[in-house]
């Protein structure tokens, strides 16, 4: 995990599995003074390898993990930004593109989305039908909703 931004011990945290961004920003001696945390999902569970912005507003629509973007192998240099893909707008082929997602996966996140209307958070994902954690951390650091 690198946590960056107004932290007081920026950098690389090891954390273990089921970790929340809150956990993220204690390891990392917790926030400066002034800090307004209003935009963090504090409860969210972090993914392996992505980065948690404390303070500092983020580009909109861009990934902060340096992780492999979808459909292209190896790194991502850290100075080209990954698109995400919007699990409330996106069609099959965009679906299809997330890492551990094909068709057959692209078409249950469809299904679900007719059927519940829009995701109200990437948790969510582990609802539809062919998604465990192994899958959904494969992707979270590509999705936004």
């Amino acid at each position: 995990m690198d946590v960056s931004g107004k932290v007081r011990s920026p950098g690389i945290a090891r954390l273990a599995f089921g970790s929340r961004v809150v956990d993220a920003i204690e390891t990392a001696g917790g926030v400066r003074r002034g800090v307004d945390l209003g935009s963090l999902n504090l409860a969210r569970v972090l993914v392996d390898g992505e980065q948690v912005l404390v303070g500092v507003p983020p580009v909109p629509g861009i990934a902060a993990s340096a992780a492999a973007a979808p459909g292209t192998v190896g790194p991502v240099a850290p100075d080209q930004p990954v698109p995400l893909v919007s699990l409330n707008t996106a069609d099959e082929a965009a679906l299809d593109t997330l890492p551990g997602v094909g068709p057959v996966t692209a078409q249950a996140i469809l299904q679900w989305r007719a059927e519940h209307g829009s995701f109200t958070a990437v948790e969510e994902l582990l609802d539809v039908s062919g998604i465990g954690e192994a899958t959904l951390a494969e992707m979270a650091p590509f999705v936004t909703l």
